[in-house]
């Protein structure tokens, strides 16, 4: 396993991100915890999670698959940084009753507490903002996070969703107060054929010094090779995917994609993977494995090194939106 700094901070990560948004919905409690057991016993220390998943009626069900797993002993927790996030709804149902979501102070406290039950642990590593609030200042979040630090209760704060001018905003008011570092990490949707972060909020983190964190790096499973399972083995594509590609355009796209890699003896998912890696800022991306063998084909896309010619001709089929303001301006 290779591991770099988070951001500017001193922590050491994985290269690549365990994410656990599959926990309970699709995969479930023995296979989620045998699929933890092998990231770390290949390496991975870096585990990422959130309050909602589980999804529905069973938010919080992943953190407490998580925490289950910590329980089982073995250093499980010591070993890991562990990043949750705060800001859905987490009532029981329906509208929200007030502060049951969002980032005020009180839904912030009430978030933790709840999270850290859940995760059976004292203390979150990396706690994120899972978006925006454009209601609530960031002088009040940032003053809920600095009481939680000196609780011990979390250790860094991060961010997931944010455009650039609000990680700016972020950091600039962390800045002004005494002793608070700020947003060390930014998760964003980031692949080949989603690059509109290089523009803005990727320049912002580097600017800052977060790490930056991808997530959907395979768009839905459409960078995955889902032609080649259509004409391989029948398998018809489903979801965001399906829908994509009855775009004549992406079907075109993601066809000279997938003819590239082929021609040069790469499997798409993992090429897609070691792409992110040679990005400049990048810390991670997340991956969300399923299976065991998901893990596997991850895996493998750190001993990728990816040729000039294929990372040129990755460029001609997705093609960046280039530095701002050139992107947009003169």
């Amino acid at each position: 396993m290779k591991y770099t700094q988070l951001g500017r901070t001193g922590l050491k990560v994985s290269r690549l991100v365990l994410g656990t948004m599959n926990f309970g919905p699709q995969t479930d409690e023995a296979g989620s915890h045998a699929i933890m057991d092998a990231a770390l016993e290949s390496g991975i220390n870096y585990f990422d999670t959130a309050n909602v998943y589980g999804w529905g009626e069973n938010k919080g069900r992943t953190e407490s698959i998580i925490g289950n797993w910590f329980a089982q002993g073995g250093d499980r927790r010591e070993r890991t940084v562990l990043a949750t996030k705060v800001y859905g709804n987490m009532g029981v149902e329906g509208e929200p009753w007030p502060n049951q979501d969002k980032l005020s102070a009180l839904n912030i406290r009430r978030a933790v507490e709840a999270s850290l039950r859940r995760l059976q642990t004292d203390h979150i590593d990396i706690y994120q903002f899972h978006h925006v609030d454009r209601s609530t200042p960031f002088e009040e979040i940032w003053q809920a996070v600095d009481v939680l630090i000196q609780q011990g209760k979390i250790l860094y704060a991060g961010s997931s969703n944010f455009p650039g001018y609000k990680i700016a905003q972020a950091n600039e008011t962390a800045a002004r107060r005494n002793g608070t570092i700020g947003l060390v990490s930014e998760q964003c949707l980031y692949n080949l054929a989603e690059r509109r972060a290089e523009m803005e909020v990727i320049p912002a983190a580097r600017e800052y010094g977060l790490g930056v964190i991808p997530w959907s790096p395979l768009h839905g499973g459409l960078l995955g090779g889902v032609i080649k399972k259509e004409v391989e083995g029948g398998r018809r594509a489903s979801g965001r995917s399906a829908d994509a590609l009855a775009n004549t355009a992406v079907r075109a796209q993601i066809q000279a994609y997938e003819d590239l890699l082929e021609k040069h003896g790469l499997e798409p998912g993992e090429a897609a993977l070691a792409w992110l890696l040679t990005r400049p800022g990048v810390t991670g991306p997340i991956v969300g494995p399923r299976t065991a063998e998901q893990l596997e084909s991850a895996l493998r896309a750190l001993e990728l090194e990816l040729s000039e010619e294929v990372l040129e001709g990755l460029d001609e089929i997705f093609p960046g939106p280039g530095p701002s303001p050139e992107a947009f301006a003169w």
